[in-house]
């Protein structure tokens, strides 16, 4: 057995391929071997600036919560699946806040929850790129039948997409217009086309993720800085995925009246200038969109039975002991999509 790494950010700029020890399961969790993990824009904040948004690194951790591996140990309580079980990971963990109160159907509101590789609370809750790792039997979703691991490697963030597209209601028929045109931005495009979209436009600001929007099905790609275009394109439903202020502005302009905005892209910490007499005077809807909850269950049959189209979003596969050269790839929008780390490798 190779020995047992992990990709870890010990601060702003310092992320190392660490040696690590071999997990040690509680009765309730299974040793997974992880065969790919999906680079997320909150894996390169914690490298780049130490933070993602309001979680600010305090000690070295673990990254990684886009994983899918193979079960080589069963939970010992007999939760989850079995030994040579395919698997996806659903990294998200809720947790009550005393005096709190959520809505119990939506457990990705829980205030206090955890996520794989996430500094929002200290100790950190450690993430899961490393070759073998213990998780708990309840995360774990068994791959339909003819899914490989390798397709089933963008399951979490087509959830988050999946489950942006959801936050806006019943899209058959509609115009869709997604701003930014990411690893999200294009699984957003490819599950608005799944979930019947009569038409999808995408906007970024590079040539890169226009083209690969384009060829997943987009009907049209326009610069994001096409300000009078894309105030003209009147849509039903702009899922903001960019994460910008920029982007803010346009998903309101790009609004038809009465019309519904998704902010699904993470605005930076604090306040941020908003558009909101155009939101108010257009009776737009605003709708907030965070993580998933059980959508990571559609999303792997849509992508067993192929109606889920996502070729091309996937743009590089590096192995994990390359997880620099990986992270450099990732960061630059231009040139790469999803970049997978491959720990078979």
């Amino acid at each position: 057995m190779s020995e047992n790494i992990a990709i870890v950010a010990h601060a702003t700029g310092d992320l190392r391929v660490d040696p690590t020890p071999e997990p040690v399961p509680a009765a309730d969790e299974a040793v997974v071997e992880i065969a790919y993990g999906g680079v997320c824009g909150s894996d390169l904040h914690y490298w780049l600036h130490g933070a993602a948004g309001a979680s600010i690194l305090r000690a070295p951790m673990v990254l990684g919560h886009e994983v899918v591996g193979t079960v080589l140990t069963a939970a010992a309580d007999g939760s989850g699946p079995t030994v040579g079980t395919s698997v996806a990971v659903h990294p998200g963990t809720p947790h009550d806040v005393d005096g709190v109160v959520w809505p119990a159907d939506r457990p990705n509101l829980a205030p206090g929850a955890t996520y794989l590789g996430s500094a929002a609370h200290f100790p950190h809750c450690e993430g899961a790129f490393a070759r073998r790792v213990a998780l708990p039997g309840r995360m774990l979703r068994p791959l339909p039948a003819g899914l490989s691991l390798l397709g089933a490697a963008l399951a979490e963030p087509a959830a988050v997409a999946w489950h942006g597209v959801e936050r806006a209601g019943d899209v058959r028929g509609k115009r869709v217009v997604v701003i930014g045109a990411g690893p999200i931005g294009l699984l957003v495009v490819a599950v608005a086309l799944h979930h019947g979209a009569s038409e999808v436009i995408a906007t970024d600001i590079a040539d890169g993720p226009r083209s690969r929007a384009s060829a997943l099905g987009a009907a049209r790609v326009l610069d994001a800085r096409a300000s009078q275009d894309i105030a003209e394109l009147a849509a039903d439903v702009v899922i903001e995925s960019s994460g910008t202020v920029p982007g803010l502005h346009a998903a309101v302009d790009a609004a038809v009246r009465g019309g519904v905005v998704v902010l699904l892209g993470l605005q930076r910490n604090g306040d941020v200038d908003a558009p909101l007499a155009q939101a108010i005077t257009r009776e737009l809807d605003l709708r907030g969109s965070f993580r998933f909850n059980g959508e990571i269950d559609d999303v792997l049959a849509a992508l067993a039975d192929g109606s889920l189209k996502v070729d091309g979003v996937v743009t590089h596969v590096v192995p994990a002991a390359d997880a620099l050269d990986a992270f450099t790839t990732a960061k630059d929008s231009e040139a790469s999509g999803k970049v997978l780390l491959d720990f078979t490798a």
